[in-house]
């Protein structure tokens, strides 16, 4: 693992420090008037998603992870494993629900998705900012419920339930943010 100096700290990168594998989502670089430089950041915990607040001496050493971006099909669920495949190698992957996690809401088969490796091991998935998903059940709008905003919930074709409008039937192909999990459109 490169080592790099806690001046060249940017956001974007992930360190490998005693906790575990950290992504810099912020930094800033402290000069006091009195006494040594400092670097104050904040970084996400790659596995567990947890913000951690941590401040480096100037010139300190850290070790820099190498993320490996793949970008990754995926084909269908095994078990409880959903299997990939490496779209340049055509290499099958199997991943766990586990390191998933909310992601696996929003797979369909020969879906895309980017994988993010450190040393064999999937740590991050990336996905578009929305998919289109087909609404498996819901229950039908009632007439003379025309309240504005009004929701129902819908099962998805992932087994996913999300808060639709009344007037989305089963059936339907909805857009769906694949960050707040929220129904944005009709596809």
């Amino acid at each position: 693992m490169p080592a790099i100096s806690s001046n060249d700290i940017k956001n974007g990168i992930t360190l490998k420090i005693e906790d575990g594998l950290f992504t810099v989502i912020e930094f800033q670089h402290v000069k006091p008037g009195k006494g040594g430089a400092f670097v104050r950041t904040k970084l996400r915990n790659a596995r567990s998603g947890s913000v951690i607040e941590r401040t480096y001496r100037s010139d300190e050493r850290l070790e820099q992870a190498i993320i490996d971006k793949r970008d990754m099909q995926y084909l269908y669920r095994d078990g409880e494993d959903y299997i990939f495949m490496d779209q340049s190698t055509y290499d099958q992957v199997p991943v766990s629900a586990k390191n998933l996690g909310a992601a696996a809401n929003f797979l369909k088969e020969t879906g895309t998705a980017i994988l993010m490796i450190n040393e064999d091991e999937i740590i991050g998935v990336e996905l578009p900012a929305s998919v289109e998903l087909l609404v498996a059940d819901t229950e039908p709008g009632i007439q003379g419920d025309r309240v504005s905003g009004a929701r129902k919930p819908a099962t998805l074709e992932t087994g996913y339930v999300v808060q639709v409008p009344l007037f989305v039937g089963p059936g339907e192909m909805i857009k769906v943010d694949t960050r707040s999990g929220e129904y944005l459109t009709r596809a």
